[in-house]
């Protein structure tokens, strides 16, 4: 039996870098095995532009699809790299499925733009591409998001009912009870603030370990203006991006308002623990575990807060369950990439309220 060999690789609203995995999904081997795993720090120069065109601005055309080459050399590297890593030739692997980095999400306008070029990926890395999985979700009437609950619930699902968060850029939930549908959707705003906000004030590009936050005090006034934004209480369906949560977005409601930066820092962290523990407790009322995975989950300042509000709930990392928690996403969609190849859905209709199951991503052959 030729092995399942799948590789995943995940560029996310953080702007951080690319992550990649290697997995094998051949029958008789739990959910997948994972065997190799990669992270690539954007260059400084990548970044600021991809950070750039998440608004309008002059010569976007050029600009993007300069930024989509960079970004496809990057895959091509980080796949190099997890095959490499685990002894593997890339012709043995079977399909790699590849995110690309969002710039824009309109589902309301009946589009989401992911900048990739994986024809030049598939040409560098000599492996078949699955790419642009969130379109024709969106086609169907779908928000194109969040796309990995499918692979949370095979993954992390049992006979207890959890809920699988991921904090990166945008929070997401996926609810898994025991029996019944799957359920998910983007909960708000996860690091994007917190990260926009550190490097203004300090310079790096994240809080690490939420050391910074935990000098700060909550401003409850600011809190509970930041939490009268209308996305919190939408029903789901729903998903969001840096078009709502951006610069912008937080510099208008500090307008006028004299908060120090690390107060501003501590309330952003518990704005985010607070919609997370607000989504799980209104729409996921029995569940009895949350796993964490994502780059918050690295923010012990933000998982304390959580556990603290999702009190009596569990509330641990992935990791303590087998995934690291920086591999949850990119394993996702080596998974969906399988999905796709076998004519399988990759979407449920639960999460994104899309009209039906549909096949997602455009395959590039090697």
């Amino acid at each position: 039996m030729r092995r399942e060999l799948y590789a995943g690789v995940m560029s996310g609203t953080s702007l951080d870098g690319v992550d990649a995995v290697l997995a094998d999904f051949t029958p008789g081997v739990a959910a997948c095995a994972l065997l190799a795993a990669t992270h690539i720090d954007f260059p400084s120069g990548l970044r600021q532009e991809l950070l750039a065109l998440q608004v309008a601005a002059d010569d976007e055309i050029a600009r993007a699809a300069r930024a989509a080459n960079a970004l496809a050399d990057l895959y091509v590297h980080a796949l190099r790299s997890v095959c490499a890593a685990a002894d593997i030739k890339a012709h043995d692997v079977v399909a790699t499925g590849i995110h690309g980095q969002t710039v824009r999400h309109r589902p309301d306008q009946g589009w989401t733009l992911q900048i990739n070029n994986p024809a030049r990926v598939a040409e560098g890395a000599y492996m078949t591409v699955v790419a642009d999985f969130r379109s024709r979700d969106v086609a169907a009437g779908g928000q194109g998001a969040p796309l990995v609950p499918a692979f949370h619930a095979a993954l992390f699902g049992g006979d207890v009912h959890r809920v699988i968060v991921n904090i990166g850029g945008i929070a997401n939930l996926t609810d898994i009870p025991p029996s019944g549908s799957v359920r998910g959707f983007d909960t708000g705003p996860g690091n994007v603030l917190l990260d926009l906000w550190h490097s203004k004030h300090i310079g790096d590009a994240f809080d690490r370990n939420g050391s910074w936050g935990r000098t700060g005090a909550l401003d409850a006034a600011l809190l509970s203006m930041l939490l009268a934004e209308p996305y919190f209480t939408l029903p789901p369906p729903k998903s969001t991006g840096r078009d709502l949560f951006n610069a912008g977005w937080l510099d208008a409601k500090l307008a006028g308002r004299v908060v120090a930066p690390p107060d501003v820092q501590a309330t952003l962290v518990a704005l985010t623990a607070a919609t997370i523990a607000d989504a799980v407790i209104n729409e996921c009322a029995d569940a009895a575990e949350v796993l964490v995975c994502g780059g918050g989950a690295r923010n012990m300042a933000l998982m304390d807060e959580l556990s603290r509000r999702l009190q009596p709930r569990t509330v641990e990392s992935t990791a303590l369950h087998g995934v690291p928690v920086d591999q949850v996403e990119a394993l996702a969609f080596a998974w969906l990439a399988r999905e796709t190849l076998a004519g399988r859905p990759g979407n449920l209709p639960a999460v994104t309220g899309a009209r039906g199951p549909r096949v997602l991503g455009a395959i590039y052959p090697r």
